[in-house]
């Protein structure tokens, strides 16, 4: 089996995680061996599983460092799945190139944009060198037209560009929203 970087993007709440865990299922009935991790810090729902937040779920690894992940791949694991990328650091470029070219299929998901509106973390870059890339969109909340971006609100009013980049949350702290309604003041 060639190798491959596949990346699954878009804001909070567009299906990155349900995607993901579809691809997964097909690959598990493929009856290839599928190793998935995740950031330790996103503990949402289960510190040991990927759950989207329409409740799908996939048991996961959770990692600290990015450098980690190939010491925890097993050596007949065709398929390696990581979620919420944007957590990692810049070495997760190397640790997704290097498995790609081992001959593995490296599936990532991720926020492209933080709640600014700005590129987020690596995943920009895993964009650039991936063989494959999906980008998913959300509902606004406010309009209903396609969401791009991820509106932080704190007590219901956005929030400033000056507070801090991650905060992880759900539906309390987030939703989508199209350009036109997507605010960040100053």
């Amino acid at each position: 089996m060639d190798g491959s970087l596949e990346v699954i993007t878009g804001s909070m709440f567009s299906g990155k995680t349900d995607e993901l865990i579809r691809r997964l299922r097909r690959a598990t009935i493929a009856r290839q061996k599928v190793q998935v991790f995740k950031p330790g810090l996103d503990d949402r729902y289960d510190a040991e599983m990927v759950t989207s937040h329409a409740g799908g779920q996939y048991a996961a690894t959770p990692i600290e460092k990015a450098e980690a992940i190939p010491g925890e791949v097993d050596g007949d694991t065709t398929v390696v799945a990581i979620d919420e990328a944007q957590f990692f650091d810049e070495i997760i470029l190397k640790v997704c190139r290097d498995m790609a070219d081992e001959g593995r299929r490296v599936i990532v998901a991720g926020l492209d944009t933080d709640f600014r509106g700005n590129p987020f973390g690596p995943i920009p870059r895993l964009m650039a060198i991936a063989e494959r890339v999906d980008k998913l969109h959300a509902i606004c909340m406010v309009c209903g037209k396609p969401a791009i971006r991820t509106q932080r609100l704190i007590d219901n009013v956005p929030a400033r560009a000056s507070d801090p980049i991650i905060v992880v949350g759900a539906s309390e702290l987030y939703e989508a929203r199209c350009r036109e309604h997507h605010e960040v003041p100053e």
